[in-house]
């Protein structure tokens, strides 16, 4: 208890720990970030601080309000003694009209990277890269926060079993080469998207495996999808990702790769001429034997 408390008095008189943004879009109208230091927020964070006290965290770095729920980011600390780099955050999705409260995603070195649009008509999403380990060969992920109107609450995209989207990895299978490429993509009708390419090269032991995904908005049912390709679609995401033309700032990986440089300008070697020039006809005479 006595150590909660002399967190929340840190919380209380000093900036939220900081979480990365490089956000570029704009918001939308209704969202809003708190301001920890100003009055006109006091009620918002006093409520927030109140919810979460039953949970496990040592501090509260982010609260962003849209209509009546709040995005909120805690981070745990192990001891006062232990560095900012390697707290365990949690973001929650936490009712302002009552203190219901429930956690979204947990990992390490969370990255707010811009608002991304997937849907016509819909509002811009907040997305986000995070690991999953710290001081360890990691493997971050990608996600992006939208307001679900229907249930009043805050809602992380492509959950699968606790996790999200999985975009690199510093863990190859044993006796592989893995080559990674990623990006996200602005399209020509204004929307995003998130593409990934996965390239095993297994040596003599097989053939190498490619293994391509899409990750969008359906436009018809507004619903996610995860879209493994293959064929012509699979070699059109891979030029599109290795080109990284229309890939957004901070959302892009492995376009330096050789694999990528490869595909994106192929090395073109010169044959040896093995034609005779056109006026041979092989009535050449040496030299000085022409008469």
């Amino acid at each position: 208890m006595r150590q909660r408390r002399f967190f929340l008095l840190l919380f209380l008189f000093l900036p939220g720990l900081p979480v990365g943004h490089l956000s570029a879009q704009q918001a939308p109208d209704q969202f809003r970030w708190v301001n920890f230091h100003s009055s006109t927020d006091n009620d918002v964070v006093a409520w927030v601080t109140r919810s979460l006290e039953p949970e496990h965290w040592t501090a509260i770095s982010e609260i962003g309000v849209e209509y009546d729920a709040a995005l909120v980011v805690t981070t745990l600390r192990a001891n006062p003694q232990s560095l900012p780099n390697a707290d365990l955050f949690t973001v929650w999705s936490l009712s302002l009209t009552n203190h219901s409260i429930t956690p979204l995603i947990t990992g390490v070195n969370l990255r707010f990277v811009d608002w991304l649009k997937f849907a016509d008509g819909a509002p811009r999403e907040l997305a986000a890269l995070y690991d999953n380990c710290t001081e360890c060969a990691a493997d971050t992920y990608f996600t992006a926060f939208h307001y679900d109107m229907a249930h009043h609450a805050w809602a992380a995209r492509w959950m699968r079993g606790g996790q999200t989207v999985p975009i690199w990895s510093a863990n190859p299978p044993p006796g592989v080469t893995w080559n990674q490429v990623y990006a996200a993509i602005a399209e020509p009708n204004g929307r995003e998207l998130l593409g990934t390419w996965s390239h095993f090269d297994y040596g003599s032991q097989k053939p190498p495996e490619d293994v391509v995904y899409r990750y969008d908005m359906d436009s018809y049912s507004g619903l996610e999808r995860t879209q493994p390709l293959s064929g012509k679609d699979a070699d059109a995401m891979k030029l599109r990702l290795c080109s990284g033309q229309g890939a957004l700032p901070g959302l892009a990986r492995g376009q330096d790769s050789p694999l990528c440089q490869q595909l994106v300008k192929p090395r073109i070697e010169r044959k040896p001429v093995t034609t005779p020039p056109a006026n041979n006809h092989g009535k050449s005479l040496p030299p000085r034997s022409r008469h």
